[in-house]
């Protein structure tokens, strides 16, 4: 049958070679890089060496797989998944090498159902193709490519990922070896765009179910509303009647009434009923005129307490006090420390305050009884009597803890008084102290500053002496050049007199452009340097060849010098454009015949 040719167990998976051939099983199996083992799980070659298949590092497999499906039951994650041999129907599949890493994969699209499988054999149908990926789940579709992929459309999206298993793993079809019958397997993720709308309806779908779960969640949380009104009959008002006189139900039925009166339910027929409605919730008030004089009874008692345990406190505070101001006696004060006695001033001060608020608050409970009963109209005058007696007896008690309270103060204020002189005696005394060290630092600092100052003055005396000397010479030095020049003016008449009457040549030969014995040096070295270039030469050109001979002759001395002596060199423009060139050439012959 169909569907046993499809389970994997034992009893049903066909093998694709015949076992009485063993060297032939062997064969395959070596060339798939696995140790040659038979049916019983034996090795068929004990000394096969996994180097020599093609896919080494695979320890010996069974090929026969429990029948538990394609995909092998979920494993644990401390345990390394080892994948097996899968025999089919008419193809077999080899699980890849377990070292290697696992087969790369695209990011899964949202609600993906369809899956990519590549490397299939060219030989491989459809048919094979379903008999291998069923196995996964139940298949919708599959479209078949000729160039060796296909599509695979599940039903649910978890076969996708049993498919995703089979990534990696090597198919034969029967037992051929053929390259046509061979092929690895590629599983990964296929984006469509069905399964694209079927995601995104179930998320429309989901927020749908969320917002109607919502909705129930806000109205369960809401508060109700309250009950409706029953219409007015005379049934109903009975029934009304008989709550209004009980106190559990006086509420609701009070309600019940108002609503009645505003709908206008009141007319002749009704009006005796309502008369006797409305009788009955005036009687109420009675009953809630007694229950406020309980509770106000309950409240009195309350105050009593409180005005007991209060006054408890109090003298509980006074005795504290006493503690603190016979400690403060000068008998036992000397005794304590500074900190100590600190302390205790410290304290005597905040219980005497928290003593104070307490005593005034008692006061003012006691005034607002007074006043209560100075407003209340007591008709007996024997209990008004006992009352201003108590009175007077609680404002003498008053006055007396008030007398007490002042005396204790004032001790205290003497104290403090005391303490605080001794300290200020101590104080004025270190102020002194610290007084003189100041002063005599001030004295110290100042003693300093004078002899700086000596020093200073001392030293402006002297520079001023330098400065008038220094003024005095300069005038003489003024004087002396006044004096040179003057001569050298007479000096220089007497040389042109006798210059002009002996030697007219001489006056030539000043008004010369050759003023020092090294231009003329220079004039004749550059004539003799482009008298050999009869075209001419840059002034860099010349520099060039002077600075040979003396490194400190500098270009613009050497044009100065040639633009003085017009006769003997002339400056050209050659070339056109941009080869325009300056020239410098000699014409010392010529301008020998101008001259």
């Amino acid at each position: 049958s169909t569907d046993g040719g499809r389970n994997l167990s034992l009893d049903s998976i066909p093998m694709g070679l015949p076992m009485s051939d063993p060297s032939a099983w062997a064969t395959a199996m070596n060339n798939l890089g696995m140790a040659p083992m038979g049916m019983t799980g034996q090795p068929l070659l004990p000394d096969f060496d996994p180097a020599l298949g093609m896919m080494t590092g695979i320890p010996p497999i069974n090929p026969m797989m429990p029948g538990l499906g394609i995909v092998p039951p979920p494993i644990p994650p401390d345990m390394p998944a080892v994948k097996e041999i899968i025999h089919c129907k008419s193809c077999t599949l080899f699980p890849p090498n377990p070292h290697l890493p696992p087969p790369a994969t695209r990011e899964r699209p949202p609600g993906c159902k369809t899956v990519f499988v590549g490397g299939l054999p060219e030989n491989g149908t459809e048919q094979i193709i379903m008999e291998v990926f069923e196995q996964c789940g139940e298949v919708i579709a599959i479209r078949k490519s000729k160039k060796n992929f296909c599509h695979i459309r599940f039903a649910e999206e978890f076969m996708v990922d049993k498919a995703l298993y089979l990534s990696g793993y090597r198919i034969r079809l029967g037992s051929s070896t053929d390259k046509k019958d061979t092929g690895r397997l590629h599983v990964d993720f296929a984006q469509a765009r069905d399964d694209l709308y079927e995601w995104e309806c179930k998320q429309r779908m989901l927020a749908r179910e969320e917002r109607h779960r919502r909705r129930l969640a806000e109205e369960r949380f809401r508060p109700p509303s309250p009950p409706p009104v029953v219409h007015y009959s005379d049934h109903e008002c009975s029934v009304v009647a008989e709550k209004l006189k009980d106190d559990t139900k006086f509420l609701e039925a009070i309600q019940t009434l108002l609503t009645w009166i505003e709908r206008g339910e009141v007319n002749r027929r009704t009006a005796n009923n309502f008369y006797s409605m409305i009788q009955s919730a005036n009687s109420h008030i009675r009953r809630l005129v007694n229950e406020k004089a309980a509770h106000e009874k309950e409240m009195e008692e309350a105050k009593e307490k409180f005005k007991l345990a209060l006054s408890g406190i109090l003298v509980q505070f006074e005795q504290i006090v006493a503690v603190y101001h016979s400690a403060s006696k000068q008998k036992a004060w000397d005794h304590f420390t500074k900190a100590q006695r600190k302390n205790i001033s410290v304290w005597c001060k905040q219980a005497e305050e928290i003593r104070n608020i307490h005593n005034d608050e008692l006061m003012g409970i006691r005034r607002e009884e007074e006043m209560e009963m100075s407003d209340e109209e007591i008709e007996d005058p024997s209990e008004m009597k006992e009352t201003e007696e108590s009175a007077l007896v609680s404002q003498v008690e008053a006055l007396k803890e008030e007398n007490d309270s002042l005396r204790w103060q004032l001790d205290a204020y003497r104290n403090e008084v005391e303490l605080l002189k001794q300290e200020q005696g101590k104080a004025s005394r270190d102020e002194d102290t610290t007084k003189e060290q100041q002063m005599k630092l001030l004295q110290q600092a100042l003693q300093g500053m004078q002899k700086h100052l000596l020093k200073v003055q001392e030293e402006y005396k002297k520079r001023e002496a330098e400065l008038e000397k220094v003024k005095e010479d300069k005038l003489k030095i003024e004087r002396l050049l006044e004096n040179l020049k003057e001569q050298e003016s007479s000096m220089s008449r007497v040389c042109a007199c006798s210059q002009e009457k002996e030697c007219p040549v001489e006056k030539t030969l000043s008004n010369s452009p050759v003023k020092s014995e090294r231009e003329v040096l220079l004039v004749g070295i550059i004539s003799t340097f482009l008298h050999v270039h009869p075209f001419g030469a840059s002034i860099e050109y010349i520099c060039s060849y002077l600075q040979r001979l003396d490194s400190k002759i500098c270009t613009a001395e050497v044009e100065v010098l040639m633009t003085r002596l017009q006769n003997t060199f002339r400056q050209e423009l050659s070339g056109v454009g941009a080869s325009l060139e300056k020239r410098w050439k000699f014409c010392g012959f010529d301008g020998l015949k101008m001259t």
